[in-house]
């Protein structure tokens, strides 16, 4: 995935284990998270067994919006519509060349910044901030 995000011509901040070993999805849904939220890396991708789990913690870290894709429509769709800034994907559930396709598309998309687009973007980090604890 690395190697395919470099030919594409994108920087790569690798926050991933380096080992086969079991680990606990939550920290590095926090690090790709963390990344994207300080500015460090403008989008991030979070790949874990099945994404969902990555997808949830991620989304706990406030001004990170995850989406779990598994098709190029919902990866493209939710970069225009809901300006999701990372990609969940499920290792367990789909097979490589699927995964960069939705990679693929993901990374071409951008936020449509349509009025309703924003708008809705915007009650999302109005609900965010009005249950983020201080």
């Amino acid at each position: 995935m690395a190697e395919r995000l470099k030919t594409l011509g994108h920087e790569v901040l690798d926050c991933g284990t380096a080992s086969t070993d079991p680990c606990d999805y939550p920290d590095f849904a926090f690090a790709v998270a963390s990344a994207v939220v300080s500015g460090k890396a403008e989008r991030g991708i979070m790949l874990c067994g099945s994404g969902v789990g990555a997808c949830v913690a991620v989304n706990k870290v406030p001004g990170a919006r995850g989406a779990l894709c598994h098709d190029t429509f919902s990866a493209r769709q939710g970069v225009e519509d809901d300006d999701v800034n990372v990609l969940c994907l499920g290792a367990r559930v789909v097979g490589v060349s699927l995964a960069l396709e939705v990679v693929d598309a993901w990374t071409a998309a951008r936020f449509s910044n349509a009025e309703r687009h924003a708008r809705r973007r915007d009650k999302v980090i109005a609900l965010e901030k009005r249950y983020a604890r201080p």
